[in-house]
C-alpha cells in the first residue's frame, strides 16, 4: 500500500483541512457552559493542546497513505493515556487507559500519535531534542521488538501477557526502587471508590451527599432542580445495568444509589457529559463510584466508516476489552435522550502520571509504552503481518522519527493559531 520510507512524510499543505475550524467544529456537540473551559485548558500549552486534538491528528493521519494492516486502534495513544490499572484479582498492570476514540484503523496510526507525542512532551518539559530523539528510538525499538516476539508466540500467550507495575520500577535505579515501589502502592490504594468518598463524599442531614466543586463538579439535584435525580439516573443505569455480564449484574444490585453530580474531566473530553454517581454497600460504609461518560463517534469514523456497534458506548467498552490485558469489572454501556455513555468504575486504583513526573524518565517510560502498544496490536491485529512490514532494518524507525518531530512543529503552530484566536476575543475562554 505504501513503502516504508513514504509513511512518515508530512506536509501541512497537504492536510486538507483548517485545525482551529476542526477544534471549534467539536465544540457545537458538547456542553456550552463548559466549552470556554476545554478552550483554556488547550490553550494552556502545545502539550494539552495536543491532548485535546485528537480530531485534528485523525484528520492528518487520513490525508497521508496508509499501510492497510489493521488492528483495533487505541485512537489517541499519547504518552499519558498509558498508566497502571487494577486487574480484577487486584494487582497493577501497566496499560493503555484512554478508549473514547477506538476503531479499527492502519496499526500506524497508532505509532504515529505515540511517537509525536514523545517530542512534544519532552519540548514541554524543556528537554533537549536529544532526549527527545532517545524517546522515539527507545519507544520504536521496544514497539519492534516486542512485534517479533508476538509474530512467533502462540495466541494465548499474547491474550495472557501482562506488563506488571514490578516491570515499571524498573524505571528506577536499584536503591530508589523499594520507595518508589511503597509510594506506588499507597498512591494506588489511596485511588479507590473509598478513598474518593473520603474526598468527595459528606454528610447533610443524615444523608450521604457529593461534595460540590462548581464548575468542575455540581450535582444534579442543583444543576437540574427541575428533575427527579433519582428517577432519571435509575433509568440511565437500568440499560448499564443489563449491559453486564449476569454475575456483575448480581454484585451491582448489592449497591444502592445515593447521589449525582455533573463532573469535568481531561481536556478533550471537556464538554462531553461526565458525571459521577455515588453508590452504597447494604453496611452503610461501603461506596461505590462510577463515571458515567458520554461517547459521541470517534474522530477516526469520518475517515474509516462507522463502526460495527450499535452504540458509541459498546465501541468504547468493546475496544477497551479488546485492547487491555484485564479491565474493570463494571464496564458496561447505556443510552440516554439519544446520547451514549460507557461506565466505569471512578479510578479504581488507577495511577495516572503527569507531565512533569514523566519527564526525568522519558526515555525508559517510552519503551515499556511501546511494548504495551505492541501488545495491544498483537492482539488485536496480525502480529506477523506487522513485523514484515517492519522489517529488519531502520527504514521504519527513521521515517516515524521524521515524522514526529515534523508533527511536533505542526502542534506548536496549531497551538499558536488557537492562542492568537483566544487573544484577538474570538474564542472565549474560562479558567477551570
Amino acid at each position: 500500500m505504501v513503502p516504508r520510507k513514504r509513511l512518515g512524510g508530512w506536509e501541512q499543505a497537504s492536510r486538507g483541512h483548517d485545525a482551529l475550524e476542526t477544534i471549534l467544529e467539536q465544540n457545537t456537540t458538547r456542553v456550552r457552559d463548559l466549552v470556554p473551559i476545554r478552550m483554556w485548558r488547550m490553550a494552556a500549552s502545545p502539550w494539552t493542546y495536543y491532548r485535546g486534538a485528537a480530531a485534528v491528528m485523525a484528520a492528518d493521519l487520513a490525508s497521508t497513505p496508509n499501510t492497510g494492516i489493521d488492528v483495533q486502534l487505541c485512537g489517541d495513544a499519547h504518552v499519558l493515556n498509558f498508566g497502571l490499572w487494577a486487574t480484577p484479582e487486584r494487582q497493577l498492570s501497566f496499560d493503555l487507559r484512554d478508549f473514547d476514540e477506538t476503531v479499527r484503523g492502519p496499526f500506524e496510526w497508532d505509532v504515529k500519535r505515540y511517537l509525536a507525542s514523545l517530542v512534544v512532551l519532552a519540548r514541554d518539559n524543556g528537554l533537549p531534542a536529544k532526549v527527545a530523539r532517545a524517546a522515539v528510538s527507545a519507544a520504536m525499538t521496544a514497539y519492534a521488538e516486542q512485534i517479533a516476539r508476538y509474530a512467533s508466540a502462540g495466541e494465548l500467550a499474547i491474550w495472557y501477557d501482562v506488563i506488571t507495575s514490578e516491570e515499571l520500577l524498573e524505571l528506577f535505579a536499584p536503591e530508589h526502587r523499594e520507595k518508589a515501589a511503597r509510594r506506588l502502592t499507597k498512591q494506588a490504594n489511596r485511588r479507590t471508590s473509598a478513598g474518593a468518598a473520603r474526598k468527595l463524599v459528606h454528610q447533610v442531614e443524615g444523608h450521604l451527599q457529593i461534595v460540590e466543586d462548581p464548575p468542575i463538579r455540581i450535582r444534579l439535584a442543583n444543576l437540574r432542580p427541575e428533575m427527579d435525580v433519582s428517577v432519571s439516573v435509575l433509568t440511565v443505569l437500568q440499560q448499564y445495568h443489563d449491559s453486564l455480564p449476569y454475575e456483575r449484574r448480581y454484585l451491582l444490585d448489592r449497591f444502592s444509589f445515593v447521589d449525582a453530580a455533573r463532573q469535568v474531566v481531561g481536556v478533550g473530553s471537556v464538554g462531553m457529559q461526565v458525571y459521577l454517581a455515588l453508590f452504597e454497600g447494604r453496611n452503610g460504609t461501603d461506596p461505590l463510584f462510577l463515571q458515567v461518560k458520554q461517547a459521541g463517534p470517534s474522530v477516526y469514523e469520518k475517515f474509516l466508516g462507522d463502526s460495527p456497534y450499535a452504540t458509541h458506548g459498546e465501541r468504547v467498552i468493546s475496544g477497551k476489552r479488546l485492547i487491555q490485558a484485564a479491565s474493570d469489572i463494571f464496564l458496561g454501556w447505556t443510552s440516554y435522550q439519544g446520547a451514549d455513555f460507557y461506565v466505569r468504575q471512578f479510578r479504581d486504583m488507577k495511577v495516572i502520571p503527569d507531565s512533569r513526573a514523566v519527564a526525568p524518565y522519558l526515555v525508559p517510560f517510552a519503551r515499556q509504552c511501546g511494548r504495551v502498544l505492541a501488545r495491544a496490536h498483537a492482539r488485536t491485529g496480525d502480529a506477523l503481518t506487522i513485523a514484515s512490514y517492519l522489517g529488519t532494518g531502520t527504514a521504519f524507525a527513521e521515517t516515524m522519527t521524521a515524522f514526529a518531530f515534523a508533527y511536533a512543529d505542526q502542534t506548536e503552530h496549531d497551538h499558536g493559531q488557537l492562542a492568537g484566536a483566544i487573544s484577538a476575543g474570538r474564542v472565549p475562554v474560562e479558567q477551570g
